[in-house]
């Protein structure tokens, strides 16, 4: 039997802005893969909401580092449904240190982070190519305003998003025009995993951000899901890096 819901892969979505994706995309009756590295109950739970959503929710544990997870969690989407409509690279990894250490980040560093955030975002595209060409699809990468601005959790973060940028861009030109590419990049969005990294320096940083930002606020999960959501749709956007900061990158 033919399935009829449009189906989409969001890496990292067990928790946070991933988490917000699936369930805005449930409500909408849509098939989603939730991915997640180590979080199984999370991935469970946001699992469980997404069903009671309205949606039809796959669990798969994967390192989109590895190739091979990549293909893997492609495959079982098809398997499942039978068609990829959208692909959302939110899974990220960091490093915090300080800007000014330079000797806190070993080439070890970028590597794990480049290979998270910008190499395994690649691989989730060409793992999910076939199906998103045939159903003249999109893929949406998250990114941040660490790649334009040079501030966030550390130098590491900030130039693999920037890759991810350029890698959007380049992409939008080489897979059209059957399949659409764009990014959003995020300000200060209040999570778990930012709370967990920044420790004690995370209610100074919100209040900072929230007093040099034109809207006086800082972000939560659902508001970039809704940009995310909102790049899926557009069919005639592509190669664009939307911001989503409430205005911090105007500067105060």
């Amino acid at each position: 039997m033919a399935n009829d819901r449009p189906v989409y892969v969001v890496t990292g979505s067990s928790a946070g802005v991933g988490a917000a994706t699936v369930l805005c995309l449930s409500r909408r009756g849509a098939g989603v893969v939730i991915n997640y590295s180590k979080s199984s109950a999370e991935a469970a739970a946001i699992a469980e909401q997404c069903s009671a959503a309205g949606g039809d929710a796959m669990v798969m544990q994967g390192d989109v580092s590895q190739d091979a997870d990549c293909r893997r969690i492609a495959t079982a989407a098809l398997e499942r449904w039978g068609r990829i409509d959208g692909l959302v690279n939110n899974a990220g990894t960091t490093k915090f240190a300080p800007m000014r250490k330079l000797d806190a980040l070993e080439a070890e560093d970028f590597q794990r982070i480049y290979g998270v955030n910008t190499i395994g975002a690649f691989q989730m595209i060409r793992a999910c190519e076939t199906a998103l060409r045939a159903a003249r699809g999109a893929v949406v990468n998250v990114s941040s305003i660490s790649s334009t601005m040079g501030l966030g959790s550390s130098v590491a973060y900030a130039c693999s998003k920037g890759a991810l940028n350029a890698m959007t861009i380049a992409l939008a030109r080489a897979l059209g025009p059957e399949i659409r590419v764009n990014a959003v990049l995020p300000g200060f969005t209040e999570t778990r995993w930012l709370k967990q990294g920044l420790g004690d320096a995370y209610e100074p940083a919100r209040e900072a951000y929230r007093k040099q930002s034109a809207l006086q606020a800082t972000l939560a999960p659902d508001d970039v899901a809704q940009a995310i959501v909102s790049l899926l749709d557009n069919r005639r956007i592509t190669g664009q890096l939307l911001t989503v900061d409430s205005g911090r990158a105007l500067g105060g």
